[in-house]
């Protein structure tokens, strides 16, 4: 404060003290803000520049166009159109609250979408083109976050409209129409299987496609078939722009040269679509006759793949039942995608593949080339095929065991056969003596070591592969298997029951298929493939066909390791470190006897009127599975059965073999035999055309 002398000068009455106080404080206030503009700008400049740097630049992820997906003969099997979806860029609205009400007011009777509707929330989050929200509440939301960046209303609408709102966007300043590439199949679920579907990138799987320039909740990638297994191929590099951009969002100017994307190269698959719609048409015909004649739904699955036993290449692979891709091709519906996980038949399943079956008298085929080899049969050695014959059956060297009948197919025996018509005849007795061995008229059978050599040769167990997801190995079992999954020693019934493919012996229809090809080809096994030929976006071949052959069995030395047929110890354990080829006249005399099958055995009558000459085998598989248990019908003896049939034609220079199965179908013969013969019927029929077409 100030007062007034006596000669009427001013004085100062403020204390000191006072004084010092506050220049303190203002001193302690200049020094701290001084401080923190010196951290600012000296100390965190650097974190603060990177930082508004990279507020100012943006990296745009530009999309690549995905490769398309053709048969063998350029059917399109997979296709990238145009989905039109309906964008507003809330920057772009009129300034005029009113204007823009007008605009959406208009915008909403025009494609069906409320103006006004439940608000966006963290509990309800806004979704492109799922969102149950309105638009007022999409733009509100836009402009909030990003008003530069366009808003999708509403999605994949009718090419008309999406003419119309073009139209009409010259008076109507923010919206548009954003023209996207989605996925299309024209064979939808014919082939469903085979090619698969597309999805978004999985939480699971996000840091992977993330680290490959893929963005989440954007871009969709394989998620079945060849669209997954194939996703490097098809998928292509994404585009990427670096951008100078405003406070707002918008972009100024590029501060980089731009990289394009690069888009995904073509793949033409082996599959024929022509002989894909026969044998689809094929099999659901034959299943539906039985479950018509039968009056009730006995079958509701079956399988049938048809392959050039040459090069390998799948010409026809058909599921049943399956699923329409075309359903998942813009987002994934859940409630139909929990129909198809929830279906008993299991629709989402390439059971081609995916599903390990019984095998049945189809692996018989694995039996027969063994013992011929093996020399445990000869083929003029004459085997008694009695209706049944009984056996010990034991667990252990030492033990007495069990006796147990072990029964043939055909009630009235066969009588006595040579090695050809067992294979002919499909005679149970006769491959159980070969296989496990019977009293002095085999004194050692084939065992259950060697047995399992043969198989993998022949194409069972974890190999070879084929260029689908989610392939099964199918099992074959030893002892070894048994006492780590069941805790039980091996018997000599489990021996008996797997040279005629039951028991614990499991297989994928692909795997039976293989089985016969490496027969049909005269012991070369070639690597399947639905792969032709991979083609760039100009036509041009990146990668041609080249059938890969995997092994001989009667040049290369791949059957090693033999094992003595005494499976006490356990197949690892009885290594004779013997390599061994399969004899050429083995593989002759298993084909003879699939010829006999045709012409005078178990197939005789499903190809009596047939003029084309055909190899075959028929399998009827018992199987326990928890549909069968559930139902009561596992009952010791009377068991349900899986149908299967597998051929291959020419007999002399074969050029296709054709598995088929049905699930519960019954008898093989009867159920898959017709099916098997119609498809080789329909192949040399297409093949007749094309000669006509193409001389």
């Amino acid at each position: 404060m100030q007062k007034v002398n006596g000669n009427g000068t001013l004085r100062n009455t403020v204390e000191i003290w006072r004084i010092f106080l506050f220049g303190g404080l203002v001193s302690i206030v200049f020094l701290y803000y001084t401080f923190r503009l010196f951290n600012l700008q000296i100390v965190q400049g650097p974190q603060w520049s990177a930082q508004a740097e990279e507020n100012r630049i943006r990296e745009i992820n530009t999309p690549a166009q995905r490769g398309i997906i053709l048969d063998r003969n350029n059917y399109v099997l997979a296709q990238n159109i145009a989905s039109y979806n309906v964008i507003i860029t809330p920057a772009s609205l009129p300034d005029d609250a009113g204007a823009t009400q007008e605009i959406l007011r208009q915008l909403s009777q025009l494609i069906k979408v409320p103006i006004n509707r439940s608000e966006v929330t963290t509990e309800n989050p806004y979704a492109p083109c799922r969102s149950d929200h309105g638009i007022t509440q999409i733009v509100e939301h836009g402009t909030t976050f990003a008003p530069y960046e366009p808003v999708r209303i509403t999605c994949d609408i009718d090419q008309n409209l999406a003419m119309v709102i073009m139209e009409k966007s010259v008076d109507w300043p923010g919206v548009g129409i954003e023209i996207e590439s989605v996925r299309d199949y024209p064979t939808g679920s014919l082939t469903a299987a085979v090619v698969g579907f597309q999805g978004p990138i999985s939480e699971a799987e996000e840091d992977y496609y993330v680290e490959r320039g893929f963005v989440a909740n954007r871009d969709k990638v394989g998620y079945a078939g060849a669209e997954r297994f194939f996703q490097s191929i098809l998928g292509g590099s994404n585009g990427l722009r670096v951008a100078e951009v405003d406070v707002g969002g918008q972009v100024l100017r590029d501060v980089e040269p731009p990289v394009p994307p690069e888009p995904g190269d073509n793949i033409k698959l082996t599959l024929d679509t022509r002989l894909q719609s026969a044998a689809e048409s094929i099999l659901i015909n034959e299943i539906n006759f039985w479950n018509t004649y039968l009056n009730t739904i006995r079958s509701t699955s079956g399988v049938i793949i048809a392959i050039n036993p040459q090069t390998g290449e799948i010409l026809a692979m058909v599921s049943y039942p399956t699923y329409e891709n075309n359903r998942m091709a813009r987002f994934i519906p859940e409630y139909y995608y929990e129909q198809l996980s929830e279906d008993p038949a299991i629709p989402l399943m390439n059971h081609a593949v995916g599903d390990e079956l019984n095998a049945g008298s189809v692996f018989k085929l694995v039996t027969a080339i063994g013992a011929l080899n093996e020399g445990v049969i000869t083929t003029d050695q004459i085997i008694e095929a009695p209706p049944k014959i009984t056996i010990q059956e034991r667990f252990a060297d030492n033990l007495t065991g069990i006796t147990r009948e072990y029964v043939d197919w055909n009630d009235a025996g066969f009588g006595q056969l040579d090695f050809v018509h067992c294979i002919a005849n499909s005679s149970n007795v006769c491959f159980y003596k070969v296989g496990g061995g019977y009293q002095d008229e085999i004194e050692e059978g084939l065992g259950i070591c060697r047995l399992g050599t043969y198989a993998r040769a022949m194409g069972y167990g974890n190999y070879p592969e084929i260029e689908l997801p989610l392939v099964e190995d199918g099992l074959v079992p030893d002892p070894t298997w048994k006492r780590l999954n069941l805790g039980e020693n091996w018997s000599t019934g489990d021996t008996y029951l797997a040279t005629v493919g039951q028991g614990f012996v499991t297989a994928t229809p692909l795997q039976v298929l293989l089985s016969a090809a490496v027969i049909a080809n005269d012991g070369v096994m070639m690597r399947p493939t639905i792969l032709h030929e991979i083609v760039d976006g100009e036509g041009n071949v990146v990668q041609p066909f080249r059938p890969e052959q995997l092994w001989d069995m009667t040049e290369d030395p791949l059957i090693d390791e033999m094992v003595d047929p005494d499976t006490s110890g356990g197949c690892e354990n009885k290594i004779t470190g013997q390599k061994k080829t399969v004899e050429p006249w083995v593989i002759d005399t298993v084909q003879e006897g699939m010829r006999l099958a045709v012409l005078e055995g178990t197939l005789e009558r499903e190809f009596e009127n047939v003029t084309i000459a055909a190899a075959g085998k028929t399998g009827t598989a018992e199987y326990c599975d928890k549909y069968a248990n559930e139902q009561g019908r596992c009952v010791f003896g009377q068991w349900p059965t899986h149908s299967w049939t597998v051929a291959y034609a020419p007999y002399d220079e074969p050029e296709i073999a054709v598995v088929a199965f049905v699930y519960n179908g019954g008898e093989g013969a009867s159920v898959a035999g017709p099916i098997v013969r119609q498809l080789l019927e329909a192949y040399f029929s297409i093949k007749a055309g094309d000669t006509v077409a193409n001389p």
